[in-house]
């Protein structure tokens, strides 16, 4: 270790506080490689956790940042700025063609949903502002979006629980019918489980839902974070399914690794959070949208997106040679470029032995390698993580 990533670490462990558990500083990224402060190269299918969907520092979103820093980097939402109605009208013209919330994270953009949830319902009836969640779901680290996630052991050491929350089996549309109540005002769900273990709901849920929703009157809200802007093949994952959700929430790779975050609402709601009600400082900054519509342009143009299905195709055709050869892998799961590879309790020593050799993975779950490249990689780059995969495996 060189004397000047010894000062920088000791800076860190004397002064950020040690939320994370980290052993390696990066300090440059190109496309799908990392290079650490010792100059190590690794193949990244991480991503930033599905951030930098288009790899990292695209020459498209960088030149749009440079660009944009030395116009206006920052006014008030007091203001307009020129940049949010061209991101705003990308957004809805790629999905529902709704109205748009500008934020700056996944956990602010689920805030607004249920917000949004909340204040819709008490205008029905009294009372009716309880949110059905999914268990294994994960929506956030703020106290309303943990309380909507079905993961309890994010929530341990942070209670009480915010009331208002109800949890059904994902998947299963009898648990969720079980749940509806006359407080109910909404269901939220993640069209892939990410931080559950990359499970893809089935079609027949996704459109039961809605069923449930149009009869019960409620709105169906999809948090689309980790699962937007390309990541499974479309645009957003529900368009996989043809059910159109009444809200959505969307983060991550928005701004392709530029704080960016957004949350969109069907024309009939827009008038549900009016001037007052809720608001973001930083929500929206022409910065920001101006690497959104980068974002946008470059999935547009660039092939992106039959280049994300194609490579996930390879990538399923090799983990399932993978999986042949070792019983321990007892299972594949893919949309699009988002993967998850079910290995049991080997899931640590394996993305550990991957780092030792250059290759970074995620894990999802207690039991999944959780693999979410950049959607611009290249079949020899699939090749090159899978051999390094299959030697971490061995």
């Amino acid at each position: 270790m060189n004397s000047e990533l010894q000062r920088l670490l000791a800076m860190q462990n004397d002064h950020v506080l040690n939320t994370y558990t980290r052993d390696t500083m990066m300090v440059r990224g190109q496309g799908s490689y990392l290079w650490d402060a010792e100059g190590r190269r690794y193949l990244d299918f991480t991503m930033g956790i599905s951030v930098c969907n288009l790899g990292h520092c695209h020459p498209r979103v960088t030149a749009a940042l440079c660009a944009q820093a030395g116009t206006l980097v920052h006014a008030s939402n007091l203001f307009y700025n020129d940049k949010q109605p061209q991101l705003a009208k990308l957004i809805a013209d790629h999905s529902f063609g709704g109205k748009v919330f500008f934020a700056n994270s996944g956990a602010e953009a689920n805030e607004g949903l249920i917000k949004l949830a909340r204040r819709w319902g008490n205008t029905q009836s009294d009372g009716k502002n309880n949110i059905i969640a999914m268990e294994n779901s994960f929506h956030g680290r703020t106290l309303a979006t943990l309380a909507a996630t079905g993961r309890s052991k994010y929530r341990v050491g942070f209670q009480p629980d915010m009331p208002g929350f109800d949890f059904a089996t994902y998947n299963d549309l009898d648990s969720v019918k079980a749940k509806i109540t006359p407080r109910t005002a909404a269901i939220l769900v993640e069209p892939v489980l990410g931080e559950g273990g990359v499970v893809p709901a089935t079609p027949q849920f996704l459109t039961g839902l809605r069923q449930l929703c149009d009869q019960n009157n409620l709105l169906l809200l999809f948090d689309e974070v980790q699962t937007g802007m390309g990541r499974t093949g479309k645009f957003f994952a529900h368009q996989h399914f043809g059910v159109i959700p009444d809200a959505m929430s969307m983060a991550k790779a928005l701004g392709n690794g530029i704080p960016l975050a957004a949350f969109e609402v069907q024309q009939r709601l827009a008038d549900v959070l009016t001037p007052g009600t809720h608001a973001s400082t930083f929500g929206g900054t022409p910065l920001a949208c101006a690497a959104g519509i980068a974002v946008f342009e470059t999935l547009e143009q660039e092939n992106v997106l039959a280049n994300a299905n194609a490579m996930g195709e390879l990538f399923e055709q090799e983990l399932t040679a993978l999986k042949a050869k070792h019983s321990y892998v007892t299972d594949i799961r893919r949309l699009g470029l988002m993967l998850g590879v079910d290995v049991g309790e080997k899931v640590k020593a394996i993305q550990e032995g991957c780092r030792k050799r250059g290759l970074l993975v995620l894990t999802a779950g207690e039991q999944t390698l959780r693999l979410m490249p950049a959607l611009t990689i290249n079949r020899e780059q699939v090749l090159e993580g899978i051999a390094i995969l299959a030697e971490a495996m061995a």
